[in-house]
């Protein structure tokens, strides 16, 4: 069966915007952790938690971006909004001065909660309930991420490392404009009215902009704090015990403020479970898998042997190409993943959704098995060949394929249709723990020996798949027979 066979002509368009907004958000990535350990001077362990800090963040927002988009905005106004915000960003960090890095900082962590979970949303709303298409369709859409994400760390590292740091931000900043464009281009003509307005319009507009506000204070609060201001020691205790109080009853007015007929039955609050328990699952995953742009950025621009001769010609390889290892691997492997699970499905023999996670936490655990073993080859000779990162990259996208697509796409059979953008949100919460574990774990990266450093990732990766084994007969009887 064709991966693309009759897929919907909307889905494309999705597609090539999503591929344009990765483009953006994967060469900024790229650059980060290099950028600020060579041109601002950060420590490695201030460079990790930055970039903790922005990858959890940019994962919080969503469920906020979701939220809105479900009940004032609608997800197409939300992914317009969203795409602005970060296009602003990208060239915000084009100019050299420190507020200009952390204002940008704020604007893509914005944007990318309200760009995120809607445009998945939309993805979804394509296909009725029980359409086979929709894994085939959210492989394709993940094709689109990373294509994106693959072409991207070659424009912008080469840009970055070889021209001026700025170059390379510039860059990214051209991709996303290139994305929203094409969105406002042909949206109308092959989307239609699908997820204009909100399923079940609200109009107690205070609790948005409250919303919005009090995430742009903890934003710009941390942000000082982590630039050195002690924002701590100038706020009284009280005042963030009150924000948190206002914070819950704001929450709790939005949800009680839903229609009655809205009540949810035993069968979707058990899906609902079932979205959650994956989520807490998926932290193992990605905190180890968002290695990548910290600690395994640093091992590639150390530890690694990046020079290549060729008729007597040596190039050094910038440390970022490395990163489009990852997602070039998506490229060529998705369409194999999804003829292969409607193959299985065909056959009845497709490995149920939890099964395809536990074998996702397994293989990420392979990749750290191979960067233990090059971070001892380094200990004896001194840098190690580009292909020991090359086999850590393809075992980690294996497990990517098994896990990321097959979860957006749980999400959105799972989830009731009053609360699809926001389970979509839930469901990047999985990377706002595993940004901030992952970037405070990578900030030891100077402090602990290599080979007991990646040692971790590989026992907390085999201890959840085993975890996720056992319990996944009851998962499986509270999905009630989506698989």
């Amino acid at each position: 069966m064709s991966l693309h066979h009759n897929q919907p002509k909307g889905l494309f368009l999705l597609f090539f915007v999503e591929m344009w907004e990765r483009f953006s958000y994967y060469g900024m990535r790229a650059l980060l952790v290099l950028y600020m350990v060579d041109f601002l001077r950060f420590s490695t362990e201030k460079s990790s938690h930055i970039f903790g800090w922005y990858t959890g963040l940019v994962y919080l927002t969503p469920l906020l971006g979701g939220y809105i988009a479900d009940r004032y905005m609608g997800q197409r106004k939300a992914i317009v909004v969203g795409g602005t915000l970060m296009a602003l960003g990208h060239f915000a960090m084009a100019f050299p001065p420190i507020p200009f890095f952390f204002g940008a900082m704020i604007l893509l962590i914005m944007g990318n909660g309200f760009f995120k979970p809607n445009i998945s949303t939309v993805v979804g709303s394509l296909y009725e309930e029980n359409d086979p298409r929709r894994d085939g369709g959210f492989t394709i859409f993940y094709m689109g991420i990373n294509l994106g994400a693959m072409f991207s760390p070659l424009v912008c590292s080469t840009l970055g490392e070889k021209v001026g740091w700025h170059w390379g931000f510039g860059a990214a900043g051209v991709g996303m404009v290139i994305g929203l464009a094409m969105y406002l281009w042909a949206n109308k003509s092959l989307l239609g009215d699908k997820m204009m307005k909100p399923a079940k319009p609200q109009t107690n507009y205070w609790v948005p902009i409250t919303m919005v506000a009090v995430m742009l204070l903890l934003l710009v609060g941390s942000a000082m704090q982590m630039n050195g201001y002690d924002i701590k020691g100038l706020i009284p205790n009280w005042v963030y015990g009150l924000t948190a109080i206002l914070v819950l009853i704001g929450m709790a007015y939005a949800y009680a403020s839903k229609p009655t007929k809205s009540t949810l039955t035993q069968v979707e609050k058990q899906r609902l479970a079932v979205i959650f328990i994956m989520v807490f699952f998926a932290i193992f995953f990605w905190s180890a898998f968002e290695q990548a742009g910290s600690s395994l950025t640093l091992f590639a621009k150390n530890e690694t042997d990046r020079w290549i001769s060729l008729f007597g010609y040596r190039w050094e390889m910038p440390v970022g190409y490395f990163q489009s290892l990852n997602p070039f691997f998506i490229v060529l492997l998705a369409p194999f993943f999804a003829s292969m699970w409607v193959n299985l499905a065909e056959k009845g023999k497709e490995p149920s959704t939890p099964v395809k996670f536990a074998m996702g936490l397994g293989l990420l655990a392979l990749g750290f098995v191979i960067l233990i073993a090059a971070a001892a080859a380094y200990k004896q000779n001194g840098p190690v060949s580009m292909l020991w990162l090359v086999g850590a990259y393809f075992f980690h996208t294996l497990g990517e394929l098994c896990l990321s697509p097959v979860g957006l796409s749980l999400v959105t059979k799972l989830a009731p249709a009053q609360f699809g953008s926001l389970m979509m949100g839930v469901w990047f919460l999985s990377s706002v723990a595993a940004g901030f574990v992952g970037g405070f774990f990578a900030g030891n990266y100077d402090t602990v020996e290599h080979t007991t450093f990646f040692m971790i990732p590989t026992a907390t990766g085999l201890g959840a798949a085993a975890l996720l084994l056992i319990m996944t007969p009851k998962i499986r009887k509270w999905m009630h027979g989506v698989n």
